[in-house]
């Protein structure tokens, strides 16, 4: 690993890895391709100061002669592809934007690295890499009793954005398969951490909080994910990069089963302890159910067994402690969450959000 593309790094977790790459891997050369829509802010960049091993491009997966230039003038061998549209919500208002970016957006890679490396081959194969980020929700739903999804588990997608990823996944197999593309694929269970787009749960929870606003939950709250800690997951994509056996996949996750509503109560009562409410009333008091998400998977589960085995991997932040370093990096952090809410796609967004649940954002 010399040359590494980075898809999708001024988003959430994709900047978290370029930073966590930069400072683990020193001889490491990194190229960011970054649409910057929405979810994509150049601030979650800042901290960056090595510009000899850092570049950063903005352009579109979708792209196919921006693609080949940058795996030729950068002699990529590398790909770490985050670049998706992933807010469920937001899929189900406009499936054709994640069918075209998660799938068209995928495959126009597919076709980049292999051209480049197949076909050109003007690096050694057996030093490429083609790494998916996918997601637990391709999986589908889980029953309270049922076991945790494991990787050889049958894809069964239930909302747009899960079967965009999912599609999206069976081409990066289908192209190992087919062409011999080195790749590996990870499905990560709910990321949380700095950087968050807050029209996920738990900077939106947090936010609206110190806001003064509304609490909302989804339907009665208890739905079940697993949460992982955003740098617990970079360095599970790194280890896979470095030492995952080409052509697997492995589940990643944070090794806790909250209801949503718990995850809520517990945002509240670490604010409750760090920046207190100024009416000397507990932040969840203000909790209220909203209309429940169209077709809402009520479990998620990961058996994260095979990564803890054959790569050693183990998260280290429990949710307590992730929920306390995210919530006090937003408190910390006036300036991005300022910029964030000043931008039209958030206004946007929260208006239609205000007007679907019934008044509540």
């Amino acid at each position: 690993m010399q040359n590494v593309l980075i898809t999708g790094g001024a988003g959430f977790i994709g900047s978290n890895f370029v930073l966590y790459l930069l400072a683990t891997q020193p001889d490491v050369h990194l190229v960011n391709l970054d649409a910057l829509t929405y979810a994509g802010c150049m601030q979650n960049l800042d901290n960056i100061t090595d510009e000899n091993r850092y570049e950063f491009i903005k352009g579109s997966i979708l792209n196919q002669p921006l693609l080949d230039r940058i795996f030729q003038e950068h002699r990529i061998d590398t790909v770490v592809h985050f670049a998706a549209e992933t807010h469920v919500d937001r899929s189900i208002y406009d499936p054709r934007i994640f069918l075209d970016t998660n799938i068209t957006g995928t495959y126009t890679l597919l076709e980049a690295a292999r051209n480049a490396w197949l076909d050109q081959q003007w690096v050694p194969l057996q030093g490429c890499r083609f790494h998916q980020i996918s997601t637990d929700e391709v999986y589908g739903t889980l029953a309270p009793n049922d076991p945790p999804f494991f990787e050889a588990q049958a894809y069964a997608p239930r909302s747009p954005y899960s079967a965009s990823k999912a599609s999206a996944d069976h081409f990066v197999r289908a192209f190992g398969n087919t062409y011999g593309l080195p790749f590996t694929i990870s499905n990560c269970s709910n990321n949380y951490g700095p950087r968050q787009y807050p029209e996920k749960l738990i900077p939106l929870i947090a936010l609206n909080a110190v806001g003064g606003k509304t609490l909302p939950v989804y339907g009665d709250g208890l739905q079940i994910r697993d949460w992982i800690y955003v740098e617990d997951h970079c360095r599970a994509v790194l280890d896979i990069l470095t030492r995952g056996q080409p052509g697997s996949t492995y589940n990643i996750g944070g090794g806790n089963q909250p209801t949503n509503l718990e995850i809520v109560q517990h945002i509240c009562s670490i604010l409750d302890e760090l920046q207190p409410d100024p009416t000397n009333h507990s932040y969840a008091d203000r909790i209220e159910f909203v209309i429940d998400r169209r077709g809402h998977d009520r479990r998620y589960a990961m058996d994260t067994s095979m990564i803890e085995i054959e790569l050693e991997w183990k998260p280290r932040e429990t949710l307590d402690s992730g929920l306390r370093k995210t919530i006090q990096w937003y408190l910390e952090h006036p300036e991005w969450v300022a910029a964030v809410k000043m931008r039209p796609d958030y206004q946007e967004w929260i208006a239609l959000n205000y007007q679907e649940r019934g008044g509540l954002a």
